[in-house]
């Protein structure tokens, strides 16, 4: 099943960060510079894990959800894109 979420998302934080409208959160993020979006996404990660650790699936999955927004906004920030990712994961499968 392909799904364009990641694609959307990417698309729409891209466009916040051109953009800079008021409101956005990621407007507010990018105000505050590199530094906190890397605590925010190291933020994020620990939050999984600790989801992981006490075995809560639903904050598991919601955790997950922030750190991959989090992750792309990183990404984008630094003019990379999530599909850039995508391929570094492809190359890196194997053929069963």
């Amino acid at each position: 099943m392909k799904d364009n979420t990641l694609k959307k998302l990417s698309a729409i934080i891209r466009k916040r960060i051109i953009e800079k409208p008021k409101d956005s959160y990621v407007s507010k993020l990018l105000k505050k510079g590199k530094v906190k979006i890397a605590n925010k996404l190291g933020e994020e990660a620990v939050e999984t894990v600790s989801a992981f650790l006490a075995e809560e699936k639903n904050q598991i999955i919601e955790e997950s959800a922030d750190l991959i927004f989090h992750l792309i906004v990183l990404l984008e920030y630094s003019d990379l894109s999530f599909d850039e990712v995508i391929k570094i994961l492809n190359k890196r499968m194997k053929d069963d």
